[in-house]
């Protein structure tokens, strides 16, 4: 049987959002954030339940988390390449921070709110890292006054690409997320008992047993099983368009976005070695159909 990837939303969430593995979300969490917002301990703010999700629509199974000290955040890993994901991000953010006031209550009350989205596709091509942080700062200074509203985004296609060997991965792991993005990514090519050393991190091998003995109910697995299509349907169609130069299995306005974004990213100096790992595309159709 196909080993379950970590990448699907349902099955992140039932790796992070549990009570038994909170240990794995606060690493996620502390890998991510600055050292000022690191957390001791969260507390889980809407736990996996297998009966809230839906199985005929393609749900963002999103995990919310408050530290000790009042912070929210929201973790979610998002499958497909969504029209506006920029103002649904952004949408989403100010919804948990709104939340956070209660009738007849204070502006004092309102925490800090951390958005961190991990994608399955990439959102900027103008930006080379593969982790982005963002806030709302003055245009001429870049003086940060309004501190609550902060975004994360980790487009790990430009991490890794699924042709590579676990020599290749292994040299890019630098930081505690380079742990985390190469669980989320290559984990069919990790061991829990044979390990690297750049990736010999307690966490990691939890997360890898965890993963390794995931069961699903019935209605679990199909849900996982429509995701999982949904996702390789929109990857394959999106090369073939590439490769055939055509836009056969996507809308012809949608392959134009695509190759309008390769061609974004080269103008903005990004290298054709980092454009084909984040694309799937090979240098030669690059430098042939861009």
């Amino acid at each position: 049987m196909e080993k379950i990837s970590p990448r699907i939303d349902i099955a992140f969430k039932k790796i992070f959002g549990v009570e038994e593995n909170k240990d794995l979300l606060i690493s996620l969490i502390n890998s991510i954030v600055s050292p000022a917002d690191k957390v001791a301990d969260v507390i889980l703010l809407n736990p996996y339940n297998a009966k809230n999700f839906t199985k005929d629509k393609l749900s963002i199974l999103d995990i919310k988390a408050q530290g000790l000290d009042g912070k929210k955040f929201n973790i979610e890993i998002q499958i497909t390449d969504e029209a506006d994901y920029d103002k649904r991000a952004l949408y989403y953010w100010a919804k948990l921070y709104t939340e956070q006031l209660q009738a007849r209550g204070s502006y004092s009350q309102l925490n800090k709110a951390i958005g961190i989205h991990i994608l399955n596709f990439l959102s900027i091509p103008e930006a080379p890292n593969y982790h982005n942080v963002f806030h709302i700062t003055e245009r001429d200074s870049g003086f940060l006054y309004f501190k609550d509203l902060e975004l994360h985004t980790i487009e790990l296609k430009k991490f890794t690409n699924d042709s590579e060997e676990l020599v290749d991965l292994v040299a890019k792991v630098k930081s505690s997320l380079d742990v985390w993005s190469a669980f989320l990514t290559r984990h069919d090519l990790l061991q829990a008992d044979n390990l690297p050393a750049a990736l010999d991190n307690p966490g990691l091998k939890k997360a890898l047993s965890v993963l390794e003995v995931m069961n699903f109910n019935n209605d679990e697995r199909q849900a996982y099983e429509d995701h999982l299509k949904w996702m390789r349907d929109q990857a394959g169609g999106i090369n073939k368009a590439f490769s055939d130069g055509r836009a056969e299995g996507l809308e012809i306005g949608k392959s134009e976005e695509k190759i309008a974004m390769v061609k974004g990213m080269l103008k903005a100096g990004v290298s054709v070695e980092v454009i084909a790992a984040v694309s799937g595309l090979t240098k030669e159709q690059i430098e042939k159909k861009v």
